[in-house]
């Protein structure tokens, strides 16, 4: 009697969500459409606001052509890119408006322009509108200490609703990353769209470090320690590496600044058809004048490295490599040997991590060895290149690596992360010679030091020769062809 009853509610209850099944789908179906009336309705909109703007004082449009660019005033490699894109399209496209999204209100458009002068040694040929967004901090990090991927790519299509809604260009182009920007600018904004990838926002090798339950930057090791949470992190990274590769299909065309990158974006986007490598300017030829031979101002070796201080470039590592070669005495016969860290701070967190950098320098007992260069003009970063013996390049799977290419234009021997972009395609040989070293561990980089130290200054002129003959693949020059090339089709 008992289970005839069960079964009797239960087909009740059956019957009862059938019933809603259909006006559900009614009410859910009528609110989609409403969706796409209200956002046709904004497209239709933002294009008669386009037309209004892009007028121009003879009466005939104006292409105007935007960057999505939230930290250009940044000195990275990023930033170079920015400022080298501009310049080759204003170049081809004069008549062009060119404008730039940026976060940095704290300074003017003019000191930008200064500090891309100050910093690279660019300048551009036209004038640049400077579009001012107050979002920014939606995108940062340290707001999202949990979910940080996926609140960072939410907050970056807030803050490209703000960039929209003060100016809608005809060519959009992401050049830092923002993927989730791209359906907006595209559906919403009716731009052509463009992308260039320094990095996957998601790769396959992190979706390997949380399957192995492997400590990392982004794994902590509370997760790590607990199969429960690493299983779920596990599911969210999938979850949001298909909806990564959605957002960034929708890309017209897809530059990627190296073979390492190529591999991810093509394994995630799926959009082989549009995509190309496009390496990132290196000023080779600002370095060239830098004798090769080794002519010392002071005696000793200096190690040099170049990079902003983000978590991922690994700091750390090159400090405990230095201290564990200072404290096994591997370089007998070198008077005295010091590392400079120079790199780019962008907010608070990278001053932050500048601190303990500091502090783990004291910790180890090699702070008198140790020294930071912050932010520092581009002279006095081709001063310091000139006079440094190495350049160390730490981080783990780095997508290309601009400063690796600098410091083997400028003669220092690179000893780099043995993944990623310098394995690939810097750290390569050249006509059959070595043109640097790779390492991984602290063990491994501080026996590579030695090892370089060790040769003798004509062995470690050759490597300098073949590093210097290497790299005009990376001149500005070709950057400026194969980016023209590559956007090309955004302008037809």
């Amino acid at each position: 009697m008992a289970d005839g009853e069960e079964s009797w509610y239960l087909c009740k209850l059956l019957r009862f969500f059938y019933s809603l099944f259909f006006p559900g789908l009614i009410v859910c179906g009528t609110l989609c459409v409403c969706l796409v009336i209200v956002l046709w309705g904004i497209r239709l909109l933002l294009q008669r606001k386009k037309k209004l703007v892009s007028t121009s004082k003879n009466g005939k449009n104006q292409m105007v052509i935007a960057f999505f660019h939230p930290y250009c005033n940044a000195g990275g490699g990023g930033e170079r890119v920015l400022w080298c894109a501009l310049r080759a399209l204003q170049k081809k496209y004069p008549e062009a408006v060119y404008v730039v999204y940026t976060g940095d209100v704290n300074v003017s458009g003019q000191q930008i322009l200064e500090g891309a002068f100050r910093r690279f040694n660019i300048r551009l040929i036209h004038p640049v509108q400077f579009v001012f967004l107050r979002k920014r901090y939606l995108v940062e990090d340290s707001l999202y200490p949990y979910f940080t991927l996926l609140g960072q790519s939410l907050g970056s299509i807030f803050l490209g609703w703000e960039a929209l809604m003060q100016c809608v260009p005809d060519v959009y182009i992401d050049s830092m990353g923002y993927a989730f920007t791209l359906p907006l600018f595209k559906y919403i904004g009716g731009c052509q769209v463009g992308s260039y990838v320094h990095y996957p926002t998601i790769s396959t090798d992190m979706l390997s470090v949380v399957k192995n339950q492997n400590i990392g930057f982004n794994n902590a090791a509370f997760i790590t320690r607990n199969p429960f949470l690493s299983k779920v992190k596990l599911i969210y990274y999938y979850v949001f590496a298909f909806i990564y590769g959605l957002v960034g299909s929708c890309s017209d065309v897809v530059m990627v600044n190296s073979s390492w990158t190529l591999n991810h974006i093509l394994s995630l986007w799926k959009v082989g058809n549009c995509t190309n490598i496009v390496y990132p300017p290196c000023d080779v030829q600002t370095f060239l004048d830098i004798p090769l031979h080794e002519k010392k101002v002071t005696p000793g070796h200096l190690l040099v490295s170049v990079g902003q201080f983000r978590p991922e470039k690994n700091h750390p590592l090159q400090i405990r490599a230095f201290a564990k070669l200072l404290n096994k005495k591997m370089v007998e016969s070198s008077p005295s040997l010091k590392l400079v860290l120079i790199g780019g701070c962008r907010n608070k967190d990278d001053e932050l991590r500048v601190n303990q950098l500091r502090r783990l320098s004291e910790d180890l007992g090699v702070q008198e060895y140790v020294e930071f260069k912050i932010n520092i003009p581009f002279d006095e970063l081709k001063n310091y290149l000139s006079e440094a013996t190495i350049g160390l390049h730490t981080m783990w799977n780095e997508h290309f690596g601009i400063g690796v290419v600098e410091c083997m234009a400028a003669g220092t021997i690179i000893l780099a992360h043995n993944s990623g972009g310098p394995k690939l395609d810097i750290v390569v040989p050249h006509e059959g010679d070595i043109t640097g070293f790779l390492a991984e561990s602290e063990e491994d980089y501080a026996e590579t030091i030695a090892h370089i130290l060790s040769m003798s200054a004509e062995k470690r002129l050759q490597i300098r020769k073949s590093a210097r003959a290497s790299v005009s693949r990376f001149s500005d020059q070709e950057f400026e062809v194969t980016f023209l090339s590559s956007v090309e089709k955004l302008f037809k």
